[in-house]
């Protein structure tokens, strides 16, 4: 065969395989997209804005006989909203499913190395009830492995901490379910988006922060967490609440830039953390026989999972792009709503709701049960701390 020929032959074939890898792309990303009817939320980006080889945040849940890695009843900070097991929950299979990735393994936790590598240190949670989640969760699972080292609690608001005063490491949970402040004001509490100097005095000295925010920003009535906004030196009522959010986390973003010295501090944000209260958005088209998460005893398949990226996430990803400072986004969005069985339901210590009597009205579809799901976001944590 002539060279020319030969070479004719591998141009065809690199244009037939460039054009293959095209459209498993294009198959990709119209899976993802094809069943988003919430005109809330736009389409999840396909890559990582982390550009990280092992793609943590993509991949399945493995059902796991060696998990829980604790028991509730053996962790001695589990708030009554997150502690299932001892409100009653029935059923135990939603404690045993283990985080793959698509294409690496995740490091087991372990508190021993844990506490040895953040020896001296703080890290501290900043955000809503949600970081609080995340907060006892990692405390719960550096303790189980060092269960009879001295420790210290004190839990007051809006700052509680937790410390292993044997290895002088600090854990620390910060509510600032808005990150900037909010003050008095003649009886009013305002709402103050571009002022967050009262909040961020706290965060100082800090060596790790773990930011989030999103849920309180479309809360309203009785349980809307302030009654006036105020922007550029004037008072509202309301306004857009993602242009509000927006505003907000600006003002985050701008005291990062001035304040954090990366050498010192690592900043990550989580993502926004899902809720299970619509079952259209995981019953992949087909019958739906629950109202929401009450009765949810296994998590979403990904063959049926829709794929949403919410709007909250999309305003933290603009500040996140006009920032100079590195921030990590520990993208546990995907991953959680797939695990739509994993929430308290009626099982948690909150009796004002009537929800045991009313599962299919009142149920807790937002917080996540502990042992359970915010393991798995600490235990991605510990590997991108550490790994």
């Amino acid at each position: 065969m002539s060279s020319s020929k030969s070479n004719i032959i591998i141009i065809q074939l690199t244009i037939s395989l460039n054009l293959m890898i095209l459209s498993s792309s294009y198959m990709l990303v119209h899976h993802l997209n094809k069943n988003n009817h919430n005109h809330n939320h736009h389409s999840r980006p396909i890559l990582q804005a982390n550009n990280s080889q092992c793609s943590l945040f993509m991949g399945s849940w493995v059902h796991d006989d060696s998990y829980p890695v604790y028991e509730s009843s053996a962790c001695p900070v589990i708030d009554p909203d997150f502690n299932c097991q001892m409100y009653g929950r029935p059923d135990s299979d939603y404690l045993k499913y283990r985080w793959q990735p698509a294409n690496c393994e995740l490091p087991r936790f372990n508190g021993l190395v844990f506490l040895e590598k953040m020896k001296g240190k703080t890290i501290m949670f900043v955000g809503d009830s949600l970081g609080r989640n995340q907060f006892e969760s990692l405390i719960c699972l550096t303790w189980s492995s060092v269960p009879r080292v001295n420790t210290q609690v004190i839990r007051s608001y809006p700052l509680s901490t937790f410390k292993f005063l044997d290895y002088d490491v600090t854990i620390a949970y910060y509510k600032a379910q808005y990150l900037v402040d909010i003050d008095s004001v003649s009886g009013r509490r305002v709402l103050k988006l571009e002022d967050i100097s009262e909040n961020a005095r706290f965060w100082t000295g800090a060596d790790v922060l773990m930011f989030n925010t999103g849920h309180w920003w479309s809360h309203t009535g009785v349980t809307q967490g302030w009654d006036v906004m105020e922007s550029g030196g004037s008072l509202y009522q309301d306004m857009d609440r993602m242009v509000a959010m927006q505003t907000a986390v600006r003002t985050w973003g701008r005291w990062v830039d001035r304040n954090i010295d990366t050498s010192k501090t690592r900043v990550f944000f989580q993502s926004f953390s899902p809720t299970h209260y619509n079952p259209e958005e995981w019953s992949g088209g087909g019958a739906t026989p629950s109202k929401n998460c009450y009765g949810e005893k296994s998590p979403v398949s990904a063959s049926v999972f829709s794929g949403v990226f919410p709007n909250e996430m999309k305003v933290v990803d603009t500040v996140l792009k006009e920032m100079k400072t590195p921030v990590y986004v520990l993208d546990i969005t995907t991953l959680s709503e797939m695990r739509k069985d994993a929430h308290p339901s009626i099982y948690s210590g909150d009796t004002s709701t009537g929800q045991k009597s009313n599962p299919h009205d009142t149920p807790d579809c937002t917080h996540w049960c502990l042992p359970g799901l915010p393991d798995t976001w600490n235990q991605l944590f510990y590997t991108v701390l550490f790994y």
